[in-house]
């Protein structure tokens, strides 16, 4: 009987289905298992072969927690708001409602496809009412609450009102803040415009003027996570500065609680470090410089350092080009120049900025006084310098900075040394373990001693404290785009925020959309919905990190339309003990998520502050493409191997024409009407292409659907060599002939069931041998799974399968336990074999994972080399506790011994426990 896939794993569907087998209670006497994956946003494009990869890893996961008795929530979703959906809709014609519809169903059928065992009665999509109702109840939450610095949490805006009311601001003060104290009186008397734009500078979800960056292209808003070397990571454009009026996330207010909670989870570390170079947490000093000869303006520039036992050693200050202090104190010799910088940078994105190893900038014409030497030091303006990072102004020190040294080489700036003993003619000096020189009080000090020293002169002066810094900002939330979330919020004819509490805000079906008026999204073209009862809906959308930040717990509580999740039902299934997921989305996602998360925790709304436990990072499987030479001036291609004979314009062929590398020639020729009359120089007959392993991509004709691999293989076989492929973490190559082996593996597991005349089985007594083959095999697959190491469980089914099928073994109490073990990986054949060749009548899913034995795999017996005269005959096995005395009459009776010993005298008989036997005559 031969194995077929298409009818078992059809059948194996239909079961599962029927029996409901993947839905999930709330409530167990089991103990809980959430196993979690970063849903997909539903592209036109469907899944290639690299989507699945950390599906498949945590469904195996998934499927041996059930296995070992835990009730296991394994959900699905998709994130089917924001910018990439509403492009597709708008590149193709379409409404983004439409299309989404479309490509969910698309993704549906090829998920379950695979086989994965996904509760999709706890389905969920961000661009549903029912769930974006949630969405922007969790923004009324954030509006309605600020952080306390001193219980260190969030608490609901009322309880800084009653302060306020009874003791003023003196005590929500933080320290070294710039915040004007005021007291109970005077808040009384505060009026009700001036009350709300205090309390809009406290509320965790704000609005104010906000520097953004902004894609003129794409008529939006991008995170910084959005904007890479300058340019959208939605279709590369151009991405600029701009001050607009933007709602915002105080997300800076749970910065340490963000890296302390970093030692509680079990993150990869380079995920952790990260997190922590993007929050950007430093220690260090606040320094006031004053401007000469700016009495009557703001006077002064506050600097940031990390190093202020290095301030004998400012030669000149830097300033973010585009802060406004930079008008003021321009001279009229540089304006010209000064404006067309600050013009050149306001098209150069953060990250380009930073980057960037280019030297640029422009003396200002103004200069500040050294706080200590009063010094004349020239201000100038450069790009590596951020307005939003500290203050947006360094004190340049060239000893002991790179970049500043650089800097000031290539500027001509002078460049002091304060360290002792040490040559900066080629470099700066950039270690710790130094002696200060040059530094007046300071010289003689080690650099902690001088850095204390320093807080205590800078405070005596009052010139200038301690303070930390944090190199993250405050998240953008408003998107000037359609597709995403309304927000619940209308203003009055005084600009006042009126929250809706009528949830959900619906979002209007719009027949046309574009950009709307004055830099506004699409939804300012609807006036209707717009303008309501007198009051001006909020026109910009949330941005994609809304629907995400929260829907690990939607998940829990699908159906719940009241309230989030039910506070019983997030108690029970707590944190997501795994969730696997792309590192892409290390400091968006995951640091958005980790936030709402400790804002809902802070509110009394869930019982945990950490979303995820344990966080596994996949690879990418990357495409494999082909390519073939063109000889340039012609249509004729040549042959890889010849190619250097000629001139040639490389191309990309589709991946799908190529068996290995040999190029199938008359489908290239009928793939486009160019190639119709093309001509080949071929090696040994064949045309050979090349080959490059880069990222899948239309673009590149090397993405593989997954629905082809299935359809020629099974989804098990496409399962295991996904898997098979190699380390989870690892990103490898698709390579379409390696999945051969894997199939020609199970076919070989499948005769250990069935022969040419049916069902092979038997219920003979195991041996010793194939126990212990099977017990190896059981502690292989169990250590593997716990630590994700699929790829060396594949090999260890095939060892076994090998192994056992050495051995004849058809017997059911070992067959038994291995397709317990088989099922995470090869569901659909596991399902079958466990019902119809086993006979059992229940789901191989509500099997036990067999118990590993240890005592199967010591060894009791030893074999031993026998010799005649120290010279080896033969081998014998005796069980390793035997003595001499009974092993030497079984010896002497050997035929082989005998015909040895020739009927001579044995003279002596030596026996080593465990090493070796030696007869002499």
């Amino acid at each position: 009987m031969e194995y077929n896939f298409g009818e078992i794993e059809k059948w194996a569907k239909q079961y599962w289905n029927e029996k409901e087998i993947y839905t999930v209670l709330n409530s167990s006497s089991k103990p809980k298992c959430y196993v979690l994956d970063m849903f997909p946003y539903p592209s036109g494009t469907g899944l290639h072969v690299g989507h699945p990869l950390g599906y498949i890893a945590s469904d195996i996961y998934a499927r041996y927690k059930r296995l070992k008795g835990f009730n296991v929530l394994h959900p699905m979703g998709f994130d089917s708001f924001g910018l990439p959906a509403e492009q597709y809709a708008l590149e193709t014609g379409q409404h983004p409602a439409d299309t989404t519809k479309v490509n969910i169903a698309r993704y549906r059928e090829q998920l379950d496809n695979i086989g994965f065992c996904f509760d999709w009665t706890r389905e969920v999509r961000t661009s549903e009412p029912s769930y974006y109702k949630h969405t922007q109840s969790i923004f009324v939450k954030l509006y309605n609450s600020w952080y306390n610095v001193h219980t260190q949490k969030a608490e609901n805006l009322e309880t800084l009102i009653a302060i306020l009311n009874e003791n003023g601001n003196a005590q929500i003060v933080e320290k070294n803040s710039k915040e004007n104290i005021f007291d109970a009186a005077t808040w009384q008397a505060f009026s009700h415009t001036e009350k709300q734009t205090f309390l809009m500078q406290h509320r965790l979800a704000y609005r104010s003027e906000t520097m953004v960056n902004w894609c003129e292209a794409l008529l939006t808003v991008l995170a910084n996570d959005e904007v890479v070397g300058g340019v959208s990571e939605r279709g590369g454009h151009p991405v600029e500065r701009k001050l607009m009026n933007q709602w915002n996330l105080r997300i800076t207010k749970y910065a340490d609680r963000l890296i302390d909670g970093l030692q509680n989870v079990d993150f990869p570390e380079s995920l952790k470090i990260m997190q922590r170079n993007w929050i950007g947490k430093s220690e260090g000093a606040s320094i006031v410089f004053e401007i000469q000869n700016q009495t009557d303006l703001n006077s002064k520039i506050e600097v940031f350092t990390t190093r202020p036992d290095t301030i004998y050693g400012v030669s000149f200050l830097v300033m973010a080009p585009e802060l406004a202090l930079v008008q003021n104190i321009k001279s009229t010799e540089q304006a010209n120049a000064v404006d067309d910088y600050i013009k050149y940078v306001k098209g150069r994105s953060e990250i380009e900025r930073m980057s960037d190893k280019k030297i640029s900038g422009v003396f200002t014409g103004a200069y500040a006084k050294h706080p200590f030497t009063q010094a004349l030091l020239p201000i100038w303006i450069s790009e590596y310098v951020l307005a939003n990072y500290g203050t947006g102004a360094i004190m340049a020190v060239p000893c002991g900075d790179e970049r500043d040294y650089k800097f000031a080489k290539h500027f001509q700036i002078a460049i002091p040394n304060i360290f002792e003993g040490v040559d900066i003619s080629e470099n700066a000096f950039t270690d710790y373990d130094v002696t200060i020189a040059n530094s007046e009080m300071l010289n003689g000090l080690k650099v902690v001693a001088a850095k204390e020293k320093m807080f205590t002169l800078l405070l005596e002066k009052n010139i200038g404290s301690k303070k930390i810094n944090y190199k993250f900002r405050d998240a953008g939330f408003s998107r000037q785009r359609y597709w995403g979330e309304p927000f619940p919020v209308a203003y009055d004819a005084e600009n006042n925020v009126v929250i809706d509490e009528n949830l959900p805000v619906l979002l209007p079906h719009l027949s046309e959309i574009k950009a709307g008026p004055l830099g506004k999204g699409p939804l300012a073209n609807n006036l209707e919905w717009m303008n309501k009862n007198g009051l001006t809906r909020e026109t910009d959308t949330m941005p994609g990190f809304a629907g995400s930040s929260w829907y690990y717990l939607r998940y829990m509580d699908p159906h719940n339309d009241s309230e989030i999740c039910n506070k019983a039902i997030s108690d029970y299934w707590n944190q997501v003990d795994v969730y696997v997921g792309g590192a892409e989305h290390a400091v968006g996602h995951l640091l958005y998520s980790r936030m709402w998360c400790k804002v809902l925790y802070d509110l009394g709304e869930i019982s945990f502050d950490e979303p995820y436990k344990k966080i596994i990072n996949q690879g990418m499987i990357q495409g494999n493409s082909r390519l073939v030479y063109r000889i340039k001036g012609t249509n004729t291609f040549v042959s890889h191997g010849l190619k250097d004979t000629y001139e040639t314009d490389t191309l990309y062929a589709d991946y799908g024409f190529c068996d290995g590398l040999e190029l199938d020639i008359n489908a290239f020729k009928n793939w486009r009407e160019e190639f119709a009359g093309a001509q080949f120089i071929l090696e040994d007959e064949k045309y050979i292409c090349g080959s490059l392993v880069e990222k899948m991509s239309k673009r590149l004709y090397n993405v593989v659907n997954p629905d082809d691999i299935i359809l020629q293989y099974g989804a098990d076989t496409f399962r295991m060599y996904e898997m098979f492929l190699g380390p989870i973490e690892m990103s490898k190559p698709w390579d379409t002939k390696g999945i051969e082996g894997v199939h020609r593996f199970i076919k070989k597991l499948w005769r250990l069931f069935y022969n040419e005349n049916g069902i092979c089985v038997n219920e003979k007594t195991a041996t010793d041998a194939e126990y212990k083959i099977l017990h190896k095999h059981i502690k292989k697959i169990e250590s593997d799974i716990e630590n994700f190491a699929f790829n060396t469980s594949i090999s260890a089914f095939m060892i076994a399968t090998n192994e056992l099928s050495a051995l004849n073994c058809n017997k059911k109490s070992i067959l038994q336990d291995l397709v317990i073990t088989l099922a995470p990986f090869a569901p659909h054949l596991a399902e079958h074999l466990w019902q119809q060749a086993l006979g059992n009548a229940t789901s191989v899913l509500d099997a036990a994972f067999p118990i590993f034995n240890a005592s199967y795999l010591i060894e009791n017996t030893f074999t031993y080399p026998v010799a005649i005269n120290g010279k080896a005959r033969t081998e014998m096995e005796f069980a390793l506790d035997l003595l001499q005395a009974d092993v030497e009459p079984i010896v002497l009776q050997n035929e082989i011994v005998l015909k040895w010993l020739e009927g001579k005298a044995v003279k002596k008989f030596i026996f080593v426990k465990g090493k070796m036997i030696n007869v002499v005559v």
